[in-house]
């Protein structure tokens, strides 16, 4: 009898306990304001579809990755980080064909993230902005040329199945 009621005992706190530890809330509560970021989102543009995965924050981080697919093919694809580092956020990415260049963050609210780096080439600026309506701005921006470009990426939310 007591063997059962450890098991109840030991569920019962697994059940509380397990939901808020991978929604964030057991571990940084600054990477925890990501949470609306976790998921998948897709966007179809000018023949090309881009999907990008967000995990959940735990243990300090939240790991993407993103593919571009065009013609049947996969284009490009990235792996993204974003982590906490001495009580600051830092997006990390590492696309296709380039190197690793990290951002770390300077605004932070309740539906928008941004992070900047003045040193990179382009984008200096990455956005993600949670719209009234669930969807996702994301935006690169930065000077190429002498001029300030802006590159917009409205997704929607997807299952996240693949991408079938």
């Amino acid at each position: 009898m007591r063997a059962r009621r450890f098991g109840l005992v030991a569920f019962l706190l697994l059940a509380v306990l397990w939901p808020a530890a991978s929604r964030g809330q057991g571990g940084s509560p600054l990477l925890g304001r990501l949470d609306w970021l976790a998921g998948c989102w897709a966007l179809e543009r000018g023949g090309r579809v881009i999907h990008e995965q967000w995990m959940r924050p735990l243990a300090g981080s939240m790991l993407g990755m993103a593919r571009t697919v065009a013609g049947g093919r996969t284009v490009s694809h990235e792996f993204l980080r974003i982590e906490e580092r001495d009580s600051s956020l830092v997006y990390v990415a590492l696309p296709s064909g380039q190197r690793m260049a990290s951002f770390p963050h300077v605004e932070l609210t309740d539906s928008l993230v941004v992070f900047s780096n003045p040193q990179h080439d382009f984008p200096q600026r990455i956005r993600y902005r949670r719209l009234a309506d669930g969807s996702l701005l994301a935006q690169i921006e930065g000077e190429r040329e002498g001029r300030t470009r802006v590159v917009e990426y409205p997704m929607r939310r997807v299952p996240c199945d693949g991408g079938r």
